[in-house]
């Protein structure tokens, strides 16, 4: 990995979406191989979780919350100053696929069923972001390790998949977010990462998937009885090398997980 400096303070990231996938890849790389300190929001917890938990009493901190809700954000900053006094990366991974279907046949908003709408999406997939960028801006500047985002976006951001309008024009609009973060924000390194086509319960969705067409849900059945999918772990030390040590060059950049730029944060 590139080197992370000098500092004697383990740095402090905040994860989103930290319970499971590439999220809870990034939480146990960071706790048990980069020596970090983590604030993790989640909504719910599984076994992995509260087993890292226990064996890391001192350097995780979990916040239960919906983060589409200003006030998550704003106790996951908290915590992280309270508890490890600063704050020097965030890793924003949150996000939902679904629904599928095409962009006429995803309601806008809906009453009856939210999440089924382009708005839930935009508001876990884009504007969760911003509340948590918001809150920790003045801090994640003051970082003397010097403060750096990463957004975990997708392959799909470049791509068009029939059905999948709503995820891919969010993680679009990530990519655009994090180069105008970077334009604005110049003291910062903010980063977009592909993670690559990874081996997560996002993926089984896909292969279940009847708003995509049968053959782009054959393809991804293919690559999975193929082994050809991308381990959590693999994509989750780059993206977690990233948050604690990327170049300044790289900032405002689209990075492949497996592309050049990336490899000298592989393990």
């Amino acid at each position: 990995m590139a080197t992370q400096g000098n500092w004697s303070e383990k740095p402090v990231v905040i994860v989103t979406g930290a319970s499971r996938g590439i999220g809870l890849a990034v939480v146990t790389i960071l706790l048990e191989e980069l020596d970090a300190r983590i604030v993790g929001i989640v909504r719910s917890t599984n076994s992995s979780l509260d087993h890292l938990l226990e064996k890391h009493t001192d350097s995780l901190v979990l916040i239960y919350g919906d983060v589409t809700e200003p006030e998550t954000s704003k106790r996951a900053v908290a915590s992280a100053l309270e508890r490890f006094g600063s704050l020097d990366s965030l890793i924003l991974n949150a996000a939902v696929f679904t629904p599928h279907g095409t962009v006429s046949s995803i309601p806008v908003d809906s009453i009856e069923h939210p999440q089924d709408t382009w708005r839930h999406v935009f508001d876990v997939n884009v504007f969760s972001l911003i509340h948590t960028i918001k809150t920790s801006l003045p801090h994640l500047k003051s970082s003397r390790r010097g403060g750096r985002i990463v957004f975990v976006s997708s392959g799909s951001s470049l791509k068009g998949w029939h059905g999948v309008g709503p995820y891919s024009a969010s993680k679009a609009a990530v990519n655009s977010l994090a180069r105008t973060l970077a334009k604005e924000e110049e003291n910062l390194v903010v980063v977009a990462v592909q993670p690559g086509v990874v081996d997560t319960d996002m993926q089984g969705q896909v292969r279940r998937s009847s708003g995509m067409t049968p053959d782009d849900v054959q393809t991804f059945r293919d690559m999975h009885s193929e082994g050809k999918l991308v381990q959590p772990s693999d994509t989750g030390y780059v993206i977690s090398s990233l948050a604690l040590a990327a170049n300044k060059e790289l900032s405002g950049q689209y990075l492949n997980w497996d592309g050049e730029e990336c490899q000298p944060y592989k393990r």
